[in-house]
Parts: structure tokens; C-alpha cells; sequence
């Protein structure tokens, strides 16, 4: 299966630098790349003040109610964009059309928020690796790939941070947290994952598309800072807001 994408992306890559594109979203060819500029200046880009750690709206971008009451397991959130249309269109386009050409856009993206963000390791904290958040096997059969790991490898390249993509493993296919309400996605997700390096005294960033409760986030920090994380940032694609 490694080998096979490996290869499909590859050719998807050089059609991609060879072939006239489509703007992902209007559909109109576009001398850009996946998103015309028109388009690309409308989108929900992700703005503060915000919660440093769960990156939720706050005033003057103080730590929220939420993460003072129960502070989550992971300690910084950064994200490029809100979860709305189209960039749920562009997030749904990776995971189920399979334009993997997206993972390197959504990538440049979050490189941008990263670098524009102060309250993001860059600059301020080194971070020592970047990890994906892991598939189970059943999801990565049933999908090819891992669309985390895809957004992960050309930021890694893009932030000169080394990509450690098989540190950790999901080890248990829980039931899709889209499909469950609020509550109850983190009894959903408990002991779902397994660190298999030591990350004594390392700050770690983990890369996903998007976060909505964040407790699959949070799950999967615990499990880093049990295997001796000292810092554990999100970094996602998109954030979704309370309604």
C-alpha cells in the first residue's frame, strides 16, 4: 500500500506542475495552484484573539473558561482557517476524492498561520519533531492513506522540523467522533492510541486537519507526555467554532 501511493503521488505531483489547473473551489482554471487567488483570499482564515491553547475565540486572547476549568493534556493550539465552507470542501476533497495535491496547499497554509502566529512554537519554543495523528489500520485500508501524514510531510519540509510518522499507532477503531455528540467522544477515544519512542524532554507537534472538541487531540497528548513529552502543540488545518 506504501509503495503504491508513493507512486501515485508522484504522478499526481508532475501532472500537477505539467497539466492546466482548476481552482478547487470555483472550478475556474487558475494559474495557482489548487485554489485561485480570488478564492483563496475569501476563505475563513482562522482569526484572534484566541485561547492560546485550544485556539477558541476569547477576549484579548486570554486562556478560555474551559481550559481553565479542566486543563486539556496538550498545551497550544494553532490553526490556519475556521471549519466552514469551502474549506470543509478542501478538507473532504483530500480525505474521500483523494486529491492528495490538497495536502501540500492546506500545508502551505498552515505553514503561513504558523509562522504569523505568536503563540506557536516557531520562534518562541523549539519544537523537536512533528508526529501525525495516526489512522487505525481498518481506516487506513479502507482510505490509502493517512490525509494527517500528507499535510504533515511538506510542512515538516517547510519548517526544516524532522517527521517522525510512525512513533505512534491507533490502536483501537473507536466509533468516528463526527458521529458521536459532544460528551461522549472522550470515553470514545480513551487508550485509543500507543507511543512507541521515548520523548523525554521533547516539545512535539501534532499535525491534523481538524479539530472540533479536541478530544481526540487531547487523548492523544496524554499518551505523549506518558511516554515523557514536555510540550504537545496542535496543529491543525482548520478549527471548528461553537455554532
Amino acid at each position: 500500500m506504501g509503495g503504491d501511493l508513493s507512486i501515485y503521488r508522484t504522478t499526481i505531483q508532475a501532472l500537477t506542475r505539467l497539466l492546466p489547473q482548476d481552482c478547487f473551489v470555483c472550478g475556474q482554471e487558475s494559474d495557482e495552484r489548487q485554489v485561485c487567488a480570488e478564492c483563496a483570499a475569501a476563505l475563513p482564515y482562522l482569526a484572534g484573539p484566541l485561547c492560546p491553547i485550544c485556539a477558541l475565540p476569547t477576549v484579548a486572547g486570554s486562556v478560555c473558561g474551559a481550559c481553565q476549568k479542566t486543563p486539556p493534556h496538550f498545551d497550544a493550539t494553532s490553526a490556519a482557517f475556521r471549519y466552514a465552507f469551502p474549506v470543509e470542501h478542501l478538507i473532504q476533497g483530500l480525505k474521500y476524492r483523494h486529491r492528495l495535491p490538497l495536502a501540500g496547499w492546506l500545508a502551505n497554509e498552515l505553514t503561513n498561520a504558523l509562522t504569523n502566529t505568536l503563540t506557536s512554537a516557531i520562534g518562541q519554543a523549539r519544537i523537536d519533531c512533528i508526529l501525525p495523528l495516526p489512522l487505525s489500520v481498518q481506516r487506513m485500508w479502507e482510505r490509502g492513506f493517512n490525509q494527517a501524514q500528507e499535510i504533515a510531510r511538506p510542512l515538516a519540509q517547510r519548517l526544516a522540523v524532522p517527521l517522525v510518522p510512525n512513533a505512534s499507532f491507533r490502536v483501537r477503531n473507536s466509533a468516528p467522533q463526527a458521529s458521536l455528540p459532544w460528551k461522549a467522544r472522550q470515553a470514545n477515544i480513551r487508550n485509543a492510541f500507543e507511543c512507541r519512542v521515548d520523548l523525554t524532554g521533547k516539545s512535539v507537534a501534532v499535525v491534523d486537519d481538524v479539530m472540533t472538541t479536541g478530544a481526540t487531540l487531547n487523548e492523544f497528548a496524554r499518551i505523549l507526555k506518558l511516554h515523557g513529552a514536555l510540550r504537545v502543540e496542535n496543529w491543525v488545518v482548520a478549527r471548528t467554532l461553537p455554532a
